[in-house]
């Protein structure tokens, strides 16, 4: 049996929480491998709603182990929140079922001010970060003074790494005109927090590999959206990791070749968070109902997200990128009842037409999007776990998309309720 990685092919958001896990109840092992606490993933399961942000999806299952990568920035405390908000709906997390790399990097107080810092003095050229530390906690991963789970098994030692990373930040908040962080507060916090972490310190490396030899499935579980990648997206506006699937090998300690199934995740639409170019944005009623039928509000943030038709021109382009091998496309049922649909198809710049989104921000905010124009239909779709509760045109929208990006639709999903779910492959199949 294969395993399988779940990357987002738009800007996040795309409806990966289900899908995970749905596949999570096949797998033996789920994996996070980038991001954050800055992701966040609804479970609809039966009668609840989990709402995760930095736990992998299959922590919610018996039996299955959860597993944080090296790949993964770790805010300790929002840890302990979010395992402590799921064990009072009766998810028991332990030891036996989370296990945490004992190289990934720590998310520290200091970089979630200095985020919040500096979006506040950027103004209106802000990035549109959550503001949770993730971009200065992997700035210091890349500086090779970040503090990493490892270093609280030994707070002597660690004693001269809080220096080392004090001095980049305390010049960093004199220049913002800010106070220095005292380290005293800092070593007293780390302290504190050490002896709740550590019990789900592993070497995940060798976990996941003695696990792929026992021939145990593996899901990798990936978080926002390829577009967001921070060498393949849209620079600057992306996160502060690759999120594209190659990343599930390096972020977990695993060969390439053990990643297996790439399954993208794409909307029936197309939505984004925060600030960025956004080429089949709407800014009319049409825009708004998407966002009202689609619920498009951030897990973690609350903020509304903003919405569009679906741009084929993108999600071709992070098909080829992140060697997607077939797309789970969701909300579907968003889609009911418009009269006309449109599809982006390419871009024109300066009247020269693209098939590709250009590398250069001012190009990228100067596209045009070029439609092509489907008709709707009327019947719901909602619900649907055949292609033959489908109505025709909403079959043949799935699979005009499936030739504008090059890619096989193999799940689609009907609506947020695990089951009502069409598979066409297995990905676990290979």
């Amino acid at each position: 049996m294969a395993n399988a990685v779940v990357v987002g092919a738009q800007w996040g958001d795309e409806g990966k929480g289900k899908i995970v896990d749905w596949l999570s109840e096949r797998a033996d092992v789920v994996v996070r491998f980038q991001g954050g606490h800055n992701a966040g993933h609804t479970l609809v399961i039966g009668e609840n709603t989990y709402k995760l942000s930095l736990l992998p999806s299959g922590v919610v299952r018996p039996g299955k182990l959860a597993v944080i990568g090296n790949g993964v920035v770790i805010d300790p405390w929002a840890l302990l929140a979010e395992i402590e908000r799921l064990t009072k709906q009766k998810v028991a997390i332990t030891a036996d079922n989370l296990r945490i790399a004992e190289n990934a990097t720590l998310i520290l107080p200091l970089h979630r001010e200095l985020d919040q810092l500096r979006e506040a003095a950027a103004g209106a050229g802000k990035i549109g970060t959550t503001g949770r530390g993730i971009g200065p906690a992997y700035e210091d991963k890349v500086g090779r003074r970040a503090i990493r789970v490892q270093d609280l098994k030994n707070l002597e030692a660690m004693e001269s790494k809080v220096d080392r990373i004090l001095v980049h930040h305390n010049a960093l908040r004199r220049g913002l005109g800010q106070p220095e962080i005292c380290k005293v507060t800092l070593m007293a916090e780390l302290t504190e927090i050490a002896p709740k972490i550590l019990p789900y310190m592993d070497v995940t490396w060798d976990l996941l590999d003695k696990a792929n030899r026992q021939g145990k499935r593996i899901l990798f579980e990936g978080a926002q959206g390829a577009l967001l990648d921070i060498d393949h997206g849209t620079y600057p506006f992306v996160t502060s990791s690759n999120t594209v699937a190659a990343q599930a090998a390096t972020g977990s300690g695993m060969g390439p070749r053990a990643v297996g199934y790439v399954l993208g995740i794409a909307k029936a639409y197309t939505t984004r968070v925060g600030s960025g170019p956004f080429p089949t944005e709407l800014s009319d009623a049409i825009g708004e109902k998407l966002g009202e039928r689609g619920h498009e509000f951030g897990t973690v943030t609350g903020r509304k997200r903003r919405c569009g038709w679906f741009d084929a021109v993108l999600v071709r382009q992070v098909c080829k990128v992140s060697g997607i091998d077939g797309i789970a496309l969701t909300k579907l049922d968003v889609l009911d009842g418009f009269d006309t649909i449109r599809i982006c198809v390419g871009y024109e710049l300066d009247g020269e037409r693209l098939d590709r989104l250009p590398a250069s921000a001012s190009e990228q905010e100067r596209i045009v999007a070029i439609y092509e124009d489907f008709e709707g239909w009327k019947d719901s779709t909602r619900g649907a776990r055949s292609w033959a509760q489908l109505p025709a045109q909403a079959v043949k929208y799935v699979r005009r998309l499936e030739e504008l990006i090059e890619c096989p639709v193999t799940l689609l999903s009907t609506s947020p309720e695990r089951d009502d779910t069409i598979l066409m492959k297995d990905p676990f199949q290979g």
